[in-house]
């Protein structure tokens, strides 16, 4: 049984994961040759102050601060 974590930002909204999940999923099946009803996906949020990029805090990264905008809360 495939155990797949995934660590995103907080705040995608339920369409991105269910179609997240699909697709991964699908993917699974196809490469690993598991049954769909045996793929476990878990998603761990991960607020932008608690992540570093490049050795910058992804909450103060401007590049990336249209990204994380646009997330929702």
């Amino acid at each position: 049984m495939p155990n797949i974590t995934v660590q995103l930002l907080k705040g995608r909204d339920i369409d991105q994961r269910r179609a997240f999940v699909q697709e991964v999923t699908e993917s699974a099946v196809t490469t690993l040759g598991a049954r769909a009803q045996d793929v476990r996906i878990v998603f761990e949020e991960i607020t932008p102050d608690i992540v570093a990029n490049g050795g910058v805090l992804a909450s103060e990264d401007e590049s990336r601060a249209g990204v994380i905008s646009n997330l929702a809360p």
